[in-house]
């Protein structure tokens, strides 16, 4: 059996019970390794924030967003220690669940410290050195310090809750931004996300940012299938194929435009991977995707940035 196969039974099992997310943190730091914050994972997530304060400064002549929001960090909150780093003052995070840890958190600030000492750091993002002195004194008194001490010295608030119905106020953040994200959030869940972000978004000098990664993620860890595989099921197979641990939408790039265009919000810049057609055509397409232009279906990733003074 390949085993994107196997994952995907076991993601499949692990979805039914409860404590769900920490039982698959233990079999991925156990068995798959998927949680080790390596390099590839880190400079992938210190592009996307180099590339988030790129578009923010660009639309609003701003040189960084006071107030920012993420959906789905994840593990390891990358993105907002660079926020943290270039000045933000209020950076949250949205989620359905707590799925950082003071021990990964530590980790992330350990990967920033050396990226600074091999002198790296700068050539993603232009960082405040009072700032630094910061992770700096908490690395030093990691031990006497909580989860919540450090969040707070970060200016890093976890929001945990429906990202349909925020807690924020109205036009109140400079940056809303998320990292391959949305390809794990299913149209009906997320239009009413995208809804709220507009909502909470300044409409002067407000801006989103968001990266997409539109292939299978099971070929991330099955090298014997290609980013299009999943192409191939019905909706009806997929529904059993995925699961809820780490659920893959399957959209392409024409329905992420037309929910953006449904909801009037702008696409200022849209830049996108071309993906591979040859590796496309050797699967056979299920009927719903088989009927979309080729080169739309064989992008394997996008990011849609929207100036929201412009709506």
């Amino acid at each position: 059996m390949k085993k994107w196969k196997q994952k995907a039974i076991v993601q499949k099992l692990i979805s039914y019970l409860p404590f769900a997310q920490k039982i698959n943190y233990f079999f991925q730091k156990h068995v798959t390794k998927g949680e080790k914050l390596d390099d590839e994972y880190f400079y992938d997530r210190l592009g996307h924030a180099k590339e988030h304060i790129n578009c923010y400064q660009k639309y609003t002549g701003n040189s960084y967003p006071l107030s920012s929001l993420e959906i789905g960090t994840g593990w390891y909150p990358i993105v907002p220690i660079s926020l943290f780093l270039i000045g933000s003052e209020c950076i949250y995070s949205v989620d359905i669940s707590m799925l950082t840890s003071k021990e990964r958190i530590a980790t992330t600030l350990k990967k920033f410290s050396e990226c600074h000492r091999i002198g790296k750091l700068n050539q993603y993002i232009n960082f405040k050195p009072e700032r630094f002195e910061v992770i700096n004194s908490i690395l030093a008194n990691i031990e006497k310090l909580d989860l919540k001490q450090i969040l707070n010295q970060l200016n890093i608030t976890y929001i945990i809750e429906d990202a349909r119905n925020l807690s924020l106020l109205d036009n109140s953040i400079d940056l809303v931004n998320s990292n391959n994200t949305f390809e794990h959030i299913y149209p009906e869940i997320l239009i009413p996300i995208l809804k709220e972000f507009k909502r909470v978004v300044k409409k002067k000098d407000g801006v989103m940012s968001h990266f997409i990664d539109m292939s299978d993620h099971f070929a991330h860890f099955d090298k014997t299938i290609n980013i299009y595989n999943f192409l191939q099921f019905t909706d009806k197979q997929w529904k059993w194929i995925d699961n809820s641990i780490q659920p893959q939408s399957r959209i392409r790039i024409y329905d992420y435009t037309k929910i953006y265009n449904d909801l009037e919000i702008p696409i200022s810049d849209l830049t996108y991977r071309k993906g591979n057609i040859e590796e496309l055509k050797t699967i056979k397409l299920s009927p719903s995707f088989a009927s979309k232009p080729v080169e739309e279906i064989a992008i394997s990733h996008c990011h849609y940035i929207s100036n929201m003074t412009k709506i």
